[in-house]
């Protein structure tokens, strides 16, 4: 019972949260009905101190979207012609500073997860738990896309226009428009640019939370900790 009271903690480990003692009691006290047996909460405290670092942080730092071929985000379908058309005429240099303005907003924003992923980890039952455990290799990512990426889109969404402003995607959108505009023939094109840069890093984020959830379910090396080891090699055994 005891290690499967761990493995029920550790199966949030696709989280990108950090968590205070005060919180992680709450959570230890939802999943096993009061139990505060050490190894458990031992267990748990690891689990969040490694989803923190391989998740958030790997998006919340420059270039963590922009450096990340699984998760860059280019420009929107409804921009193909423009971008085209600027490469024709040697002012590529306008796209891609759009491109890398939109995921440096991303990057920016990202760190905002942390809270929601905490609160969702608090509310989770034993019937979650037990779901995500015996779920396929990325069933704490869909759990936690479920409870929380509304929340998340919410939050993001003020965010990314602030940091679009901040980085200059407004401005290198204008100006590649502009000069778009100066070519015969063509017109402004029309699309929610927060929007879709909103989703896109929504996406991301859940991207690498899949990612780092099927790591450390298969991959011992990935198992960087003596309790991740002992938890999980005990599993696969």
């Amino acid at each position: 019972m005891r290690i499967g009271l761990i493995l029920l903690c550790i199966a949030a480990i696709g989280l990108g949260a950090g968590c205070t003692s005060t919180e992680i009691a709450q959570t230890l006290e939802t999943i096993t009905g009061g139990s505060e047996e050490g190894t458990v909460a031992a267990g748990l405290k690891e689990a969040l101190r490694v989803g923190t670092s391989r998740t958030v942080t790997r998006t919340n730092v420059e270039d963590g979207y922009f450096g990340n071929p699984l998760i860059r985000i280019g420009l929107p379908s409804d921009l193909d012609k423009v971008a085209s058309a600027l490469r024709t005429i040697g002012l590529g240099s306008n796209v891609d500073e759009l491109e890398l303005a939109m995921n440096r907003a991303a990057e920016k924003a990202a760190g905002e997860a942390t809270d929601v992923f905490v609160s969702a980890i608090t509310k989770m039952t034993l019937q979650d738990a037990l779901g995500i455990l015996n779920g396929n290799e990325t069933a704490a990512t869909d759990y936690f896309y479920g409870k929380t990426s509304d929340e998340l889109r919410e939050r993001f969404h003020p965010i990314i226009v602030e940091k679009m402003g901040e980085v200059g995607v407004y401005n290198a959108y204008d100006r590649a428009v502009k000069a778009y505009e100066a070519l015969p023939l063509v017109s402004k094109p029309s699309l929610d640019l927060e929007g879709y840069v909103t989703e896109r890093s929504l996406n991301g984020l859940f991207t690498v939370l899949g990612e780092e959830e099927k790591r450390i379910r298969e991959d011992p090396a990935a198992r960087t900790t003596d309790l991740l080891r002992e938890v999980f090699g005990s599993r696969a055994g």
